[in-house]
């Protein structure tokens, strides 16, 4: 292993150690389990959790809505912002929405659409509207930084539609599409669960947050809370893993061809 690796993971577990460290002398001092339990009591209720029936329908429930969210963003968001960076006017009229967007507070978009959409229809709507921006943003960007020079030799050489789209478009495209979908995902992991917990519908980690707060289990909550966080840590890892997979696909079949021609 090498040696700046393994420094690496060795502070992030000492800092790990500090923070459970300063955790655990914050609920002594404060000597009051309701308003701050200790890790060992928190992670109890994590371990009884993790027997409750019903986690599997709250997780996958949660899980469900930020996916479906996570869809329409990259597809929307995608589509709109190569329209975008081709078409300055169509951007231009894009952008109050873009701005509403962005400086309208989150806890204003779920409360606006729980007055106007059902409980579980609200945190897809409200990921939507907070992860769009940053998708069409990063998409419209990328679009306005492909190579001029890349370009006018694609049509120098007279590429095919298919051919620009397939070997100039989409890799000059992809690094964009990936910063966009990965900034967008963690981010609808957020407001789905936050809209999960004003709106209490019946179903998702956030309603559980909800009636564990609502009866002051603050372990319960807290405990709901490091499932919230390990969620969203999987599905960083579950993406980083998905984008690995071409470069991983390349590399055994580079080893295949060489392994195949080595030994003729």
């Amino acid at each position: 292993m090498p040696r700046s690796t393994l420094a690496t993971k060795v502070v992030v577990v000492l800092s790990l150690l500090l923070l459970l460290g300063v955790w655990h002398i914050g609920s002594l001092v404060l000597d009051a389990q309701v308003i701050l339990p200790t890790p060992s009591k928190t992670f109890s209720a994590f371990i009884t959790l993790l027997q409750y029936k019903p986690l599997s329908v709250n997780l996958l429930t949660t899980v469900g809505r930020a996916l479906k969210s996570f869809l329409i963003i990259v597809t929307v968001g995608s589509v709109l912002g190569i329209i975008a960076g081709y078409k300055p006017l169509f951007s231009a009229a894009l952008q109050p929405l873009l701005v509403m967007c962005k400086a309208i507070p989150v806890m204003s978009i779920i409360l606006l659409a729980f007055i106007w959409f059902s409980s579980g229809t609200v945190p897809l709507f409200s990921a939507f509207l907070m992860g769009f921006p940053v998708m069409f943003v990063q998409v419209e960007e990328g679009v306005r930084l492909i190579s001029e020079d890349l370009s006018e030799m694609s049509h120098m050489y007279h590429f095919s539609q298919k051919d620009r789209i397939m070997h100039l478009i989409i890799p000059s495209l992809t690094p964009s599409l990936i910063t966009g979908a990965k900034a967008s995902l963690s981010m609808v992991w957020k407001v789905v669960i936050a809209a999960e917990v004003l709106t209490v519908p019946r179903y998702g980690v956030g309603s559980r947050m909800q009636l564990a707060q609502i009866n002051l289990e603050t372990a319960e909550v807290l405990a709901w809370t490091l499932i919230a966080i390990l969620l969203t840590a999987l599905g960083d890892v579950l993406f980083i893993a998905m984008l690995q997979l071409p470069k991983r696909f390349r590399e055994l079949k580079t080893k295949h061809f060489e392994r195949v021609h080595g030994h003729s």
